[in-house]
C-alpha cells in the first residue's frame, strides 16, 4: 500500500490547532485565577470616582499678593497660614486709628477733670446756701443774699450736669475710635489666607505680585478627612440601601485593598431617567445617587494616600447581618 506523506498545509493545520487549544487552556485557568468573586444578592455596586471636598482658598478684599507660604501637595494643618496679601494701606490706617484713639483718651481725661471741677463747685455752692438758709432763719443774712446762693447753686448744678454730658460724649468718641481700630486690625488678619480645616493642597491658581478682586481664588485644598465615592444604583437596588449601611470601596489602583466606610447620603430623586416614566421598564431604569463615605479618623490617617479622582467600585450591603465576601473584608486599620 503506498504512503503519502501528510501535506505540509495539514500539518500546519495540526499545529495551529494545538496551539490554540493549549492557549484556550492557559487562558481559562489564567481566567478563573484573576475573575472577580462572586458577588451575593444583599450587596449592590457602582462605579465612581474617588472623592475629597475641594475648599476654595480665596481673598476677602482685593489686594495684590504679597507672600505665599505653601504650593501644590502640600500638606496643610487648620489655622495654618497659607497666603498673605499686602496691607501695607491697613497697616497707616492702623496707626491713623491709633493715633486718634490717643486724642479721644486725653479729651476723656480733659472732661473727667472738668466734671471733677464741676461736683466741687456745685458742693460748695450746696453748703453755701445751707449755711445762708440758717444765717437768714435767725436774722443775720437778708432772703436777697439767700437768693443770691440759690442762683449760684443752680448754676454749679447746670455746669455739672453739662459737664457729665460732655463726658459722655468724649467717652462715645473714644469708643467709637477703638472700634474702627479694631475693624482695621480684623481687616489685616483677614488678608493672612488661612486653612479652614487639614487638608492637602491641590492646585495653586495665583503668583506673588498678582493682584485679585474681592472673592479671588489663589488656592484649591481638599479636606482629607471627608473622602467619598458617588455612585449610581437602579431604583430597586436604591430602595434597599439605608444610610449608615457597611459598605466597601475597592480602587482600581488598589485591587486588593478593601476601604471600609458608610453610606452618608441618598439621593431623593432619580437622575438619568427617561422624559416619560410610564411603565415598570421605566421606573427600573431611574437611576440614584449614593454617597459611600470614608470615616474621618481613618481618612486623615491615610490622607497621603488620597488622590481625588481614583476610579473604583463602591460595594454596599443590603442586609446587615449578611456577612461580606472574603475579598471585599476590609482591614481594620
Amino acid at each position: 500500500m503506498e504512503h503519502h506523506p501528510p501535506s505540509r498545509r495539514g500539518v500546519w493545520a495540526r499545529r495551529l490547532a494545538l496551539l490554540a487549544l493549549v492557549g484556550g487552556g492557559i487562558g481559562y485557568v489564567v481566567w478563573q485565577a484573576h475573575r472577580a468573586p462572586a458577588i451575593p444578592a444583599y450587596i449592590v455596586y457602582g462605579n465612581g470616582r474617588l472623592e475629597a471636598d475641594p475648599i476654595d482658598i480665596d481673598t476677602k478684599f482685593a489686594g495684590r499678593i504679597a507672600e505665599l507660604r505653601v504650593d501644590e501637595g502640600d500638606r496643610v494643618a487648620a489655622g495654618q497660614v497659607l497666603a498673605v496679601m499686602d496691607t501695607r494701606d491697613l497697616q497707616q490706617t492702623l496707626k491713623k486709628g491709633e493715633a486718634q484713639i490717643g486724642q479721644a483718651q486725653k479729651a476723656v481725661e480733659e472732661a473727667r477733670a472738668n466734671l471733677d471741677n464741676a461736683k466741687t463747685s456745685s458742693l460748695l455752692a450746696e453748703q453755701e446756701i445751707a449755711r445762708t438758709a440758717a444765717l437768714v432763719k435767725n436774722g443775720f443774712a437778708t432772703k436777697q443774699l439767700y437768693d443770691q446762693r440759690k442762683q449760684a447753686l443752680d448754676a454749679a448744678r447746670a455746669v455739672q450736669q453739662a459737664a457729665q454730658h460732655h463726658v459722655a460724649e468724649m467717652e462715645k468718641a473714644l469708643n467709637a475710635a477703638v472700634h474702627d481700630a479694631d475693624v482695621t486690625r480684623v481687616n489685616i488678619a483677614d488678608n493672612a489666607l488661612i486653612a479652614p480645616r487639614n487638608g492637602r493642597i491641590e492646585y495653586r491658581v495665583a503668583n506673588v505680585g498678582e493682584v485679585l478682586p474681592a472673592g479671588g481664588k489663589v488656592f484649591t485644598m481638599l479636606d482629607t478627612a471627608y473622602v467619598y465615592m458617588d455612585i449610581y444604583l437602579p431604583t430597586l437596588q436604591a430602595g434597599k440601601v439605608k444610610i449608615g449601611a457597611d459598605s466597601r470601596i475597592l480602587l482600581d489602583a488598589f485591587p486588593d485593598r478593601p476601604i471600609p466606610a458608610k453610606v452618608s447620603f441618598l439621593a431623593d430623586q432619580a437622575q438619568f431617567t427617561p422624559k416619560m416614566v410610564e411603565t415598570r421598564d421605566d421606573r427600573d431604569r431611574m437611576m440614584f445617587r449614593v454617597r459611600v463615605k470614608i470615616d474621618p479618623d481613618r481618612a486623615r490617617a491615610h490622607a497621603d494616600a488620597v488622590r481625588s479622582g481614583l476610579p473604583g467600585v463602591a460595594y454596599v450591603k443590603t442586609d446587615d447581618k449578611a456577612p461580606w465576601t472574603p475579598a471585599l473584608q476590609g482591614s481594620p486599620e
